[in-house]
């Protein structure tokens, strides 16, 4: 059973992770067995518990305990469930709570790159992305348009970011997901070797001369296809490029030169998806 918790104010130690910590103080590099993330709504709460992930407490609203939140605490035992009013949770995040429920959660050990990629045929690599937006946004796509797999380099923002987990629909629990290397160092090389000797052909979505059509059959072809996305802006670095076997680019109109990496990722992940 719930254990609920009334609160008045923001200084309540149990509130920590929800007001004194900030993502990087979340993740707990020191002791990655402490790490914290944030979730947010019920739906996005529910499939973290569907995926085995282990709650440490609740924040929501004391009408949202009475709407989704006694059912979706009661998965939980004894964890604590803090409860406040609306203009007391707004204060804390800054807007409406309009889905009414956060979570604290435990962050999970990230498997093996072998391991996520095992048996999968399409995998998405996501370099060096910054804006939590766009990560969230490229998951969710990349579970709703046939991708097995996504792979993040070491420079690419945390998935687990509050914002990304909220904007990925909590879809990040729904399809396995790991970092590739664990230093900026180790991403393009040896992390391209590595997909390579997992037997996956790989392309870089890039602005180029020698660019072929997103459209070309060739890429459809590939048993096992690794699709790179770059970074806001600058796009995927030259020495990832050049160690792609395929570069690929979207067809564009009314000179637009090229779309923003989420919905770039909307159209690759289904242009090349296993037939």
């Amino acid at each position: 059973m719930a254990d609920l918790i009334p609160i008045t104010d923001l200084s309540h130690p149990g509130l920590a992770p929800y007001v004194g910590l900030t993502e990087r103080q979340l993740r707990s590099k020191r002791a990655p067995e402490e790490g914290l993330f944030i979730a947010e709504s019920a739906k996005v709460i529910g499939h973290a518990l569907d995926a085995g992930l282990v709650p440490v407490s609740f924040l929501m609203e004391e009408r949202q305990f009475r709407n989704q939140g006694e059912a979706l605490t009661a998965r939980c035992g004894a964890v604590p469930v803090y409860v406040g009013p609306p203009a007391l949770l707004e204060k804390l995040t800054g807007y409406r709570l309009s889905r009414g429920i956060l979570c604290a959660m435990r962050r999970p050990a990230l498997p093996t790159v072998e391991a996520v990629c095992a048996g999968a045929r399409r995998v998405a690599v996501l370099e060096g992305l910054a804006d939590p937006t766009n990560v969230g946004a490229v998951f969710r796509s990349a579970a709703a348009l046939h991708m097995d797999a996504v792979l993040v380099t070491p420079t690419c923002c945390d998935p687990l970011h509050r914002r990304a987990v909220r904007v990925s629909m909590g879809t990040l629990f729904q399809v396995p997901w790991t970092v590739i290397g664990s230093r900026a160092e180790d991403w393009p090389h040896p992390g391209l070797e590595q997909l390579r000797a997992l037997g996956f052909a790989i392309a870089a979505m890039a602005l180029s001369p020698t660019a072929v059509t997103i459209e070309d059959p060739r890429l459809r072809a590939e048993g096992r296809l690794a699709i790179v996305l770059g970074t806001e802006g600058d796009g995927l670095s030259p020495a990832t490029v050049a160690g792609c076997d395929h570069t690929v680019c979207i067809p564009m109109s009314h000179q637009v030169d090229s779309l923003n990496v989420a919905a770039a990722s909307a159209v690759a992940f289904w242009e090349l998806r296993v037939r």
